[in-house]
């Protein structure tokens, strides 16, 4: 792919840096190696832009770095500058607007389409190659250009009339040019360069690095002028960008398995390959910016992901030996999209809707032999407290659920209270209070006696404190409740109706759940982590990314978590990657509770995005939907037609002025969503007009093509990262390039 130089050359030593240094010649893929005054760059080479209309720029190296200024002549101006300044002319910033037309895969037809509108208009009429969220899709028709969105809005009314229904507004910006001068500051001299020279930042040695915003890089630096003002270069080996590139784009630090880290690389390296030259009038390949690929330098890097890196050198993805538009989106929410129905455009075969699931799949089966039905308090379900108990033997086992709804007896309190004083390595230090009863008041004394907390009812209560908290507790004795306000204050006792009088009695459940709140008070005995496996009685567990292998026991108690509603269960269906939590001892696991966020087989369900809901008022969403197309007061959204994976790939806007059908990712971008997967409810007013849109939807991104979380499910269970690559990717081979 062809690129430009940053500058015309006027003199052979200026051209001899323009071809080594910025790759004026087509990408080459071997193993020739670049220098610049004893600095090797490696190639293949890329230019990846850090920044726009720059006006004030501080950058510095590790080590020492040289600068070199080239205009109409060619000069050093540092040789070992550790910081450099640069005052410059930022460009005046404005916008305009234009109207697109159309988008064609061809371009003759999008010629066509020009010429018929020549004959209707006399505006410009532009055709420019299509990038809709940097995918080729073809060619688009604008018409502009207009200084005000009104304008354009007025007009999209007109093509309307002439039969051009699917109009809608685009925003470019424009700059005007001012002339203030360009400084630098090296060295504590102040020197004056003129407005069109050209920058170079050179480390003085290999192991050095530039840094810029905070953040360190490879390479080198290029800082020249564009159409959109001071624009600074980072030129750099291309598999050095990528290992900054793919942390960035999936954490390490989250998805920490290798192959799917590899499948990410190989991605990013073919789409790099893909879009070499796309700012090629600003001077650059791509930005670092999600809009081309997320780069944040070498701050970013990870061993991980660097040898995700350097494992698959030069690998790139190609359908009938041609470099794939490699698109890839964080969450697909179950399913991947076909691409002509989110970009437009002709299909393409590799780019095809995926289920977002792995037939390998394992599905293990955990059994335990405890089974009750949830146990409530005050309406809260307490079975994670009462499990955790029982399987500390704190509880006797129990197979009858009614034993909890009995009253509880002092005695058994005295028992319960001692197991958990001897769990927790504690003594009592004196004689243990005397009741006939159990109620409120006797096990608040007891409580406080037994674990000796005199000291902290005394030292940590204030009067007032305590008087605040009492004040709806008149009933209870001058002696207990002092007590009493330490227990709620510590979170032990809620301040429920019941215990407004000391001599109500308690359940076996009501026991056990304040019983388990003192155990939290001192230790939290459950461990999180992820489930991994289970071989035989076996389970693999990994906590804080620790590989742990514990039996089970015989008399395990299980849970299901499922967003918080717990339920006992004699059987758990677990997927490796399943979030637990877990009591154990002596090697073995007493109590596996399964976390289900999400209760799915889908490989993406371990991301935040797998299910959202976002709620947008019917003005909110109005004032939207007439920056780019005037329907006046919003009526309605009504999809109309969905895609392979249930995505809305088309959507009925019904205005007071008009209406208009909405495609593709568009429709993201116009309602301002995560995803296009998406449901939509309403909520009226009293006149019966709608007043919001809740939208239910799964996903984050555009959902075509790799779904990153799903290939890190895929990488979890077993799935080498060419087998991830060729599941989002039909079709495709692996091939190294250089």
């Amino acid at each position: 792919m062809k690129t430009t130089n940053l500058f015309q050359p006027k003199f052979i030593v200026t051209i001899f840096l323009a071809f080594f240094i910025l790759g004026g010649q087509p990408i080459e893929f071997g193993l020739e190696k670049t220098f610049f005054h004893g600095y090797l760059i490696k190639k293949p080479i890329i230019k990846i832009g850090l920044g726009l209309n720059l006006s004030d720029i501080k950058i510095s190296s590790s080590s020492g770095m040289k600068i070199y200024e080239v205009n109409s002549w060619y000069k050093l101006i540092a040789d070992e500058a550790t910081q450099v300044r640069i005052k410059g002319h930022k460009e005046k910033l404005s916008e305009k607007f234009l109207i697109q037309i159309a988008q064609t895969k061809d371009k003759k037809e999008a010629e066509a389409i020009a010429q018929e509108l020549k004959t209707k208009i006399r505006n410009k009429i532009y055709i420019t190659e299509n990038e809709e969220d940097n995918v080729t899709i073809g060619y688009q028709v604008k018409i502009g250009d207009f200084l005000t969105r009104g304008e354009a809005l007025s007009f999209i009314k007109k093509l309307e009339e002439l039969g051009f229904k699917e109009s809608w507004i685009l925003r470019e910006d424009i700059t005007f040019d001012e002339t203030r001068p360009l400084w630098i500051l090296v060295n504590d001299e102040l020197k004056r360069l003129k407005k069109e020279t050209v920058l170079y930042f050179i480390p003085s040695n290999g192991q050095s690095f530039l840094s810029f915003n905070g953040r360190n890089y490879r390479g080198i630096f290029v800082l020249k002028p564009s159409s959109k003002g001071l624009v600074l270069i980072n030129i750099l080996n291309l598999e050095d960008y990528l290992k900054g590139v793919v942390p960035s784009e999936l954490s390490p630090y989250e998805f920490n398995e290798l192959e799917a880290l590899k499948a990410q690389a190989v991605a990013a390296r073919t789409y790099a390959i893909k879009k070499l030259g796309m700012y090629n009038e600003l001077g650059f390949d791509l930005s670092d910016t999600p809009n081309s690929q997320f780069y944040k330098g070498m701050g970013a890097e990870h061993p991980l992901s660097t040898k995700a890196v350097e494992m698959t050198r030069g690998q790139v993805a190609l359908y009938k030996g041609k470099l794939i538009d490699a698109l890839y989106t964080s969450t697909c929410g179950g399913m991947t999209e076909d691409v002509e129905n989110v970009f437009g455009g002709q299909p393409l075969p590799y780019l095809r809707s995926t289920e977002c699931v792995y037939e390998k799949q394992n599905v293990w089966l955990i059994k335990g032999k405890n089974l009750l039905p949830p146990i409530l308090v005050e309406g809260k379900n307490i079975s994670p407290i009462v499990a955790s108990l029982l399987c500390l033997q704190i509880i006797p086992f129990q197979e009858d659920s009614s034993f909890f709804q009995e009253e509880a007896s002092y005695e058994e309190a005295v028992q319960w209270l001692q197991k958990i004083i001897n769990l927790l390595g504690k003594k009592i230090e004196q004689p243990w209070p005397q009741a006939s009863v159990l109620n409120y008041g006797s096990l608040a004394s007891l409580i406080v006696k037994s674990l000796g907390w005199e000291k902290r009812v005394q030292t940590l209560l204030l009067k007032s404190e305590k008087d605040f908290i009492l004040q709806d507790y008149e009933q209870w004795p001058e002696g207990l409740r002092d007590y009493l306000a330490y227990l709620i204050q510590s979170g032990i006792f809620p301040a429920t109706l019941k215990m407004k009088n000391p001599e109500n009695s308690l359940t076996r459940s009501e026991l056990a759940f304040y019983l388990g709140k003192v155990v939290q008070s001192y230790r939290d005995l459950t461990h999180s982590g992820i489930f991994r496996k289970l071989e035989g009685k076996t389970v693999e567990l990994e906590e804080e990314k620790e590989i742990k292998n514990l039996g089970l026991s015989p008399d395990l108690v299980l849970l299901k978590n499922n967003s918080g509603h717990y339920v006992f269960t004699t059987q758990l269906r677990l997927l490796k990657g399943d979030r637990v939590r877990w009591i154990e001892g002596e090697g073995q696991i007493k109590l596996l509770e399964a976390v289900y966020s999400f209760h799915s087989n889908i490989l993406d369900r371990d991301s935040i995005f797998h299910n959202w809901q976002i709620k947008k008022s019917r003005e909110e969403l109005e004032r939207r939907i007439n920056q780019f197309y005037p329907v006046g007061q919003l009526q309605d959204l009504i999809p109309q037609k969905r895609g392979h994976s249930n995505r809305v790939v088309e959507l009925l806007v019904k205005g007071s002025d008009s209406q208009v059908l909405i495609k593709g990712f568009k429709i993201r971008r116009v309602l301002g969503l995560k995803d296009t997967l998406f449901v939509i409810d309403r909520e009226y007013d009293k006149h019966g007009q709608i007043s919001s849109f809740i939208f239910y939807g799964k996903g984050w991104g555009h959902g075509v093509g790799l779904c990153q979380v799903g290939a890190f499910g895929m990488a979890r269970e077993g799935a080498d990262y060419k087998e991830i690559l060729k599941k989002y990717y039909h079709g495709i081979k692996i091939a190294k390039i250089y």
